[in-house]
């Protein structure tokens, strides 16, 4: 894994660290992309981590005195998609980041994160291009702005040197009549890459578009805009022909390649589906109408709690134990400092009821409580344990009662081999900390990020809602 793991608690102390590994190192916030890179072997040239997750103020969404939106470089997805001032002047983000993951992904992985992966098929990326959004990069001795369309040089390429970090992303907040939507095609509807994407912002005059900006994802080595479209549309009313023939002309701007998800020809048509789709549902003024107006977060009755934060600066290896708490009980561990939370959980606290099943934030099995937010265990390093408090699904019973959501899926035969259980169940008890009467939509959106192998869904959903109605009763 890595060799050196630092938890700073200050930003200028980051910077320095990052300054003096350099390219040996990697910020590390939600670490959703960067520890799947590290256990593949893709990175095998990063010996250090720098966690700036408990950096205290990075994580503020904001809007100044002149205008501008600013996230901070610890905003994640949920962050955004649950950001009243996002769905209101940029819905389009809100979608797109609505639309990452999972719950429990969208509560680790950040905005700044999936920026600086510069995949072209990263969801944030299309909407904060069409914003005009511009990135404030910062090393320890000095600091600039540079635009995100000058920001990627190719696919997984940007302008971030080896001892800079993103610590802001701003963009002027739209005017009023300006209206947005997001499009994203995959091969299933959560827990997927895109296979297209698309963003789509309209300045509205009367009648007629008076300013326009299209964004593709997964369609070129890096995020496009649709320039041929976008022009075709000023002046114009959306009329059906206009909507098809501005469909048609960002088909033949992308530029994609054959893969797994999808060929080149169908990813073209898809385009034109999408932008087709986009354009008509802000026509309609039905571009909100899916999106929910409290969507599920899994982070509990408040608002996000914040990350607990450590008095000290450290780096963490087998002379600095990891100190923490499970399930109300402290522990201390003076190994594990390069695993996963997954495996210290497992391996050092022998803890087994989290499972391990895909290993990479797939299968949700290993759910776990991290400071009262979900969180895919296999996702997090190790040392962020230290100072915080972890639930598992042996701690959510009280005694020998089991928790309403356990006796539910027994009461209503939502068991069967049982490995993926643990991770449901979490995602039910953290869904009713939130939303003690969840309708069945609420329901299937707090599961979205566990995956049964033996069955379909229906039971693990009546077992959420009987939960809910016992609770109640």
């Amino acid at each position: 894994m890595w060799e050196r793991y630092f938890t700073p608690n200050r930003l200028d102390e980051a910077l320095h660290l990052l300054a003096k590994h350099a390219s040996k190192a990697r910020i590390v916030a939600g670490g959703t992309d960067l520890l799947l890179e590290i256990e593949r072997g893709q990175r095998a040239d990063i010996t250090a981590l720098i966690d700036v997750s408990r950096i205290e103020g990075l994580d503020e969404i904001r809007l100044d005195g002149d205008g501008w939106v600013h996230l901070g470089p610890l905003v994640t997805h949920n962050h955004c998609a649950g950001s009243d001032l996002i769905v209101e002047r940029a819905f389009a983000l809100a979608q797109a980041c609505w639309q990452v993951g999972a719950p429990q992904i969208r509560n680790r992985g950040t905005i700044a994160g999936n920026l600086a992966t510069a995949s072209p098929a990263n969801d944030s990326i299309p909407p904060l291009l069409a914003l005009d959004a511009q990135l404030t990069l910062r090393s320890h001795e000095a600091e600039r702005t540079v635009a995100l369309k000058d920001f990627y040089a190719g696919v997984r390429k940007t302008a971030l040197q080896a001892d800079e970090m993103i610590v802001d992303i701003a963009f002027a907040a739209p005017e009023a009549e300006v209206c947005s939507t997001f499009q994203k095609f995959a091969l299933r509807r959560a827990q997927a890459i895109s296979v297209v994407n698309a963003a789509v912002f309209l300045e509205m005059g009367k009648s007629k578009v008076a300013g326009a900006a299209i964004t593709l994802g997964s369609v070129a080595p890096t995020v496009i805009h649709a320039s041929e479209a976008e022009s075709f549309l000023i002046g114009k009313e959306l009329s059906q022909a206009v909507i098809d023939e501005a469909g048609e002309l960002a088909g033949k701007a992308a530029v994609p390649i054959d893969d797994l998800r999808g060929s080149a020809d169908y990813r073209r048509k898809m385009v034109r589906i999408c932008i087709v789709r986009a354009l008509r549902d802000l026509a309609e003024h039905q571009e909100r109408r899916d999106y929910p107006k409290h969507p599920v977060m899994l982070w509990g009755a408040s608002e996000m709690p914040a990350a607990s934060r450590l008095s000290n600066s450290m780096e963490h290896h087998t002379e600095t134990p990891i100190e923490t708490t499970i399930n109300g009980k402290s522990y201390r561990f003076t190994t594990g400092q390069n695993k996963t939370l997954l495996r210290l959980i497992r391996e050092e606290a022998n803890l087994i009821g989290t499972k391990e099943g895909c290993a990479e934030g797939e299968c949700g099995a290993c759910t776990v409580f991290l400071d009262g937010v979900a969180v895919m265990a296999c996702l997090v390093p190790a040392p962020r344990a230290h100072g915080a408090q972890i639930v598992t699904i042996e701690g959510i019973a009280e005694g020998e009662r089991l928790h309403p959501v356990q006796q539910a899926f027994i009461d209503e035969g939502a068991v069967q081999c049982g490995y993926c259980t643990p991770g449901f169940i979490m995602s039910g008890v953290k869904l009713l900390e939130e939303r003690p009467h969840p309708t069945q939509s609420e329901i299937i959106q707090s599961i979205t990020g566990n995956l049964c192998r033996c069955t379909g869904y229906s039971m693990i959903i009546s077992a959420i809602d009987k939960a809910a109605r016992d609770t109640e009763a």
